[in-house]
């Protein structure tokens, strides 16, 4: 009990600095169902994932993941069990930045695709890692 006391300061920071650590995992790890560009590649090889790109038409044609399918995001809910069969089958939803492929995710869960995940960072992340890109 004398070591509580004589090192509290101590004790506190060590709690603090692992709250910390822990925060981002139990958060959901930068983003619900987030992937780096490195992660989507092995699921996109290992595991056969299907590659949607939630982006515009126009923001589609002008670059795009290698063998991505275009639903954009206010289109998907209507159209995204007839472009993916598969509900088992892993899901990556693309944007350009991330944050579309977010919403996209919850909208693909709430339509039983359990394994969607997000590219963090979206195109602009996987042209970052020099990844290939199609263009229209």
């Amino acid at each position: 009990m004398k070591f509580l006391i004589d090192n509290w300061m101590l004790i506190s920071v060590a709690v603090a600095s692992g709250g910390m650590l822990l925060w981002p995992a139990l958060m959901g790890g930068g983003g619900a169902g987030g992937l780096n560009p490195t992660d989507a590649v092995m699921l996109m090889n290992r595991e056969k994932a299907v590659v949607i790109d939630v982006c515009g038409a126009d923001e589609f044609a002008a670059g795009h993941v290698a063998g991505a399918k275009n639903v954009p995001l206010g289109e998907l809910e209507s159209k995204l069990a007839g472009v993916v069969k598969n509900k088992t089958n892993p899901l990556i939803l693309v944007c350009a930045s991330g944050m579309r492929s977010k919403r996209a995710v919850a909208v693909a869960k709430k339509l039983g695709f359990e394994n969607a995940h997000s590219l963090t960072g979206g195109t602009a992340a996987w042209r970052a890692a020099s990844l290939p890109i199609e263009k229209a």
